[in-house]
């Protein structure tokens, strides 16, 4: 049977509106990650024709300190059984303070539970129920389309001034495709480039300190129309090298004050929660998308592999494009 349009999601009787709960029969708690199967990893193959790999993680301690004041960088220690031998500890390693991707264990939906209705209960250490270990085991791999709405902006001569963090509409993906001559296809991780995690990491250390203080980021707006997007175009990931892929403060026009009032109208919940949307943050696209102006082509074959951490609630993305 054919999957619901968004629209129809938001309709829903039998399971939270503007959910995807329990309509994927095969791997459920994957996700939209399901999405990416075979079909696309094999068309994806066809992508890399330079034979080049590109780095898409920042270092583990590049965000120092990082945005979230929940979060540290990892302190790495070397220790040695003896004179001829090394081994590593990383302490205070926080998996979601660089280049990371989120699990669908990151948000609850509000009123009703995690993804797919997972109890609580069952979100804990070493549980398998949703864990990030499920992207580990059967990794996120298809075609990566790069969409560069920081190129389109610049060219339009409207440049993103980071530090106002601008919301971003849904219409420039659309925009950005029409420049670029492509088109999203199903199952496709799509990855977009704003600028703004090489912006934070090149501006003055004043600078970051008063985006950290002021938690204020580009982002895309809080809107039933940018989950739609996501949703109707049958997307296995959105990656942005945002800060948190929707704009921080969240905007007074949010369409979810109502559905995550803890969050104060935060879209994470409708996109992890409710869909089951793999989310990349911080990414480091500055690389790729270089060459993907240089060489006209916006697509790679991209690979995913969290930490095979059983019950991980997010984890450094380990992004690899090979073009």
């Amino acid at each position: 049977m054919p999957l619901p349009t968004y629209r129809q999601l938001t309709e829903r009787t039998d399971a939270p509106a503007g959910s995807s709960w329990h309509l994927f029969t095969d791997q459920p708690e994957r996700g939209m990650a399901n999405f990416a199967g075979p079909p696309q990893i094999r068309r994806a193959a066809d992508a890399v024709v330079q034979g080049r790999a590109f780095n898409l993680d920042y270092p583990l301690d590049a965000f120092d300190p990082p945005m979230s004041k929940a979060r540290g960088i990892p302190q790495h220690r070397i220790t040695a059984k003896h004179d001829q031998a090394r081994d590593d500890v990383l302490d205070n390693f926080h998996l979601q303070a660089s280049t990371q991707i989120d699990g669908l264990r990151h948000r609850r939906a509000s009123g009703h539970g995690f993804y797919n209705g997972v109890p609580d209960h069952e979100i804990s250490p070493r549980s398998p129920r949703l864990g990030v270990q499920l992207w580990a085991e059967l990794p996120l791999a298809g075609r990566g389309l790069l969409l560069d709405v920081e190129g389109l902006l610049r060219d339009r001569g409207t440049p993103l001034h980071h530090a106002d963090g601008p919301a971003l509409t849904t219409d420039l993906l659309d925009d950005a495709l029409t420049e670029q001559g492509c088109d999203v296809e199903p199952g496709d991780l799509v990855m977009v480039h704003t600028g703004w995690a090489n912006w934070y990491l090149t501006t003055t250390p004043e600078q970051r300190a008063d985006t950290r203080d002021r938690r204020r980021a580009t982002g895309f707006a809080q809107s039933r129309a940018f989950a739609a997007w996501c949703w109707d175009h049958r997307i296995a990931l959105m990656a942005t090298d945002t800060f948190a892929v929707e704009v921080l403060p969240v905007l007074e026009s949010s369409d979810f004050h109502h559905s995550a009032p803890e969050d104060n109208g935060m879209m994470h919940q409708e996109l992890i929660a409710r869909l089951g949307l793999p989310l990349g943050e911080l990414w480091n696209l500055t690389a790729l998308v270089q060459d993907c102006r240089a060489t006209g082509r916006w697509d790679s074959l991209l690979t995913v592999k969290p930490l095979n951490l059983t019950g991980g609630v997010g984890s450094p993305a380990n992004a690899t494009a090979l073009r």
